[in-house]
């Protein structure tokens, strides 16, 4: 596991918003593109207030850069707990990026129209019958150690060959869609977003190298080049 132990949320913050610049760069050089999909919570909205900051908007080549979503709500994208108005409202409001750029996920069409329509735009978009590869996947993990919104035992863990699927929530209103295992392994490069103590018991299994961490979802995340970047500030990692 690679992992970064930094004092606080403004630390992880900085160094995720220095990796998105290194690998935009990079991308937009070689394949004049850089792909990258997007995560809700609370963790990530620091490092999104700096991408929209004077400090790196002036610096990024937004107009290459395509956003998608990791997961998303099934509300519409004016709610408050919807994760693309988190992004829009945080930085992509204050960036000069390309509309035409911004593939999200239409939560407020349901789970399962939400998802078919954002796998017909993933396929679109990437030109392949396979999986996509981002080059770049942003993703948290919660207290109870999910990711994206795959969640401990649930069934979404088992999916082989959709690239989105719906994810029933017991309230509702609280639907969800979701990118699968095999799409967030597939990618390039990840980076995880972790931070807070009630984390901690979880992240203490993972910087073990503990067996006992690949029954949270976001110990089976594994890439094949092993671009796997841990952000984690010093109260997640229990010191």
């Amino acid at each position: 596991m690679r992992a970064l132990i930094l004092p606080d949320v403004e630390a992880i913050s900085h160094k995720a918003a220095e990796i998105f610049l290194h690998l935009s760069k990079q991308y937009i050089s070689s394949a004049k593109r850089f792909v990258v999909a997007l995560s809700g919570g609370t963790t990530p909205k620091r490092f999104y207030e700096l991408l929209g900051s004077e400090i790196f908007r002036d610096v990024i080549d937004w107009s290459h850069v395509h956003f998608f979503w990791v997961d998303e709500r099934c509300v519409p994208k004016e709610h408050a707990e919807s994760n693309y108005k988190l992004a829009f409202d945080l930085f992509l409001s204050k960036v000069p990026h390309n509309p035409s750029n911004i593939h999200r996920i239409k939560g407020e069409e349901g789970p399962e129209r939400a998802a078919s329509e954002y796998e017909k735009d993933m396929r679109g978009f990437f030109g392949t019958s396979g999986f996509p590869v981002f080059d770049l996947i942003m993703l948290g993990m919660g207290e109870d150690g999910h990711t994206a919104s795959l969640f401990p035992a649930a069934e979404s863990l088992k999916e082989k060959t959709r690239l989105a699927i719906p994810v029933y929530m017991s309230k509702p209103n609280s639907n969800r869609v979701t990118l699968t295992l095999p799409v967030l392994n597939n990618a390039s490069h990840i980076v995880f977003l972790v931070a807070g103590k009630s984390k901690a018991h979880i992240v203490k299994e993972f910087l073990a190298g503990d067996k006992e961490s690949k029954q949270f979802p976001a110990g089976l995340i594994n890439l094949v080049k092993d671009n796997i970047q841990w952000l984690i500030d010093r109260e997640a990692a229990g010191i």
